[in-house]
C-alpha cells in the first residue's frame, strides 16, 4: 500500500492551482489563427482532455491513501483545466468544441477495463503522446495565443509523468516477482507505440502543418518510454520530486523536465 509519500505532490498541485488563480488566463481577446487541420486536431484533443475523472478518483479513494486521493483530485482538476483552456482557444479562433470523438470513447473504455494499475498505464500512454503533441503545437504554431496555450498545457503534462511513475512503481511492486513487472512494462511500451502511430496517422495533416513528420513524432514518443520504464522498474532509481512551489510558467517546467530522452537511458530529468 502507498504511504504518505504523495503529500508533497498534494502540496505542489495545490500551489500550482493557486498560481493559476493568481495569474489568470491568456488574453483571449486577441484572437487566434491556425490552419484548418490544426484546429480540427485541437478539437479532438479538447474532447480527450474533457472528462470528470470520477473513475480514477474512485479507484484512488479505494487505494486507501488520503494523500494520493487528494493528489489525484488535483491532477484531474488540471486535466479539466486543459479542456477549458482548449475550449477558450477554439472560441478565440471561431471554432466550436466537439460533442464527442470516437477515439476518445475507445480510450476511456480501455483504461476503465480493470483496476487502477491498468487505468494508470493507459493514462500514461496519453501523457507521453500529449507531451510530444503539445510541444509540436507550441513550437510549430505561427500564432502567439495558440503557442501560449500549448506551452501551458505542456508544462502540466510533463509534471504529470513523474507523478504517475511514483504510483505505478508501487503498484507493480505488488506483482509476484520481477518477470511480471517487466512483461507489464513491455506490453505498455507496445501500447504506447501503437497509440503514437495512431495519433501520427489521425493527426498527420496537423503535424505536417506544425513541421513534424509522422515518423519523427512516433520515434520521439517511443524514446520517452525508456526513462518511464526505468523509473517504474528500478527500485533503486531516485524518482523525480515535484518542485517545492508552483511552476511559475511554461519555461520553468521545460527546464525541469526536458521533453527529449533516449530509450533505456536518462534520469529523472529525461521526461
Amino acid at each position: 500500500m502507498v504511504t504518505g509519500e504523495f503529500a508533497e505532490w498534494t502540496r505542489h498541485f495545490t500551489a500550482q492551482a493557486e498560481w493559476r488563480e493568481r495569474t489568470g488566463d491568456p488574453d483571449w481577446a486577441r484572437g487566434a489563427r491556425a490552419p484548418g487541420a490544426v484546429w480540427r486536431s485541437l478539437q479532438r484533443f479538447q474532447v480527450g482532455e474533457d472528462g470528470d475523472g470520477a473513475n480514477l478518483i474512485g479507484k484512488a479513494d479505494a487505494a486507501g491513501d488520503g494523500d494520493y486521493a487528494a493528489a489525484v483530485r488535483l491532477f484531474v482538476a488540471e486535466e479539466r483545466n486543459h479542456a477549458r483552456l482548449l475550449a477558450r482557444l477554439l472560441a478565440a479562433g471561431g471554432r466550436p468544441v466537439l460533442a464527442s470523438c470516437w477515439s476518445d470513447r475507445v480510450f476511456v473504455r480501455l483504461r476503465r477495463l480493470l483496476g487502477m494499475r491498468t487505468e494508470l498505464l493507459v493514462l500514461m500512454v496519453a501523457e507521453l503522446v500529449a507531451v510530444r503533441y503539445y510541444r509540436a503545437v507550441r513550437d510549430g504554431a505561427q500564432d502567439p495565443l495558440v503557442s501560449e496555450v500549448a506551452a501551458l498545457i505542456l508544462a502540466d503534462e510533463r509534471r504529470h509523468i513523474p507523478f504517475h511513475c511514483r504510483r505505478l512503481r508501487a503498484s507493480l511492486d505488488e506483482l509476484p516477482g520481477r518477470a511480471p513487472r517487466v512483461l507489464t512494462m513491455a506490453g505498455w511500451r507496445a501500447l504506447t507505440l501503437g497509440a503514437a502511430v495512431f495519433v501520427a496517422l489521425d493527426h498527420g495533416a496537423a503535424l505536417r502543418r506544425l513541421g513534424v513528420r509522422r515518423a519523427r513524432f512516433v520515434a520521439e514518443v517511443r524514446a520517452l518510454t525508456g526513462p518511464v520504464v526505468a523509473d517504474v522498474l528500478d527500485r533503486t532509481r531516485p524518482l523525480p520530486v515535484p518542485p517545492a512551489g508552483p511552476v511559475s510558467g511554461p519555461a520553468a517546467a521545460v527546464r525541469r523536465y526536458p521533453v527529449t530522452g533516449t530509450a533505456g537511458k536518462g534520469g529523472p530529468a529525461a521526461y
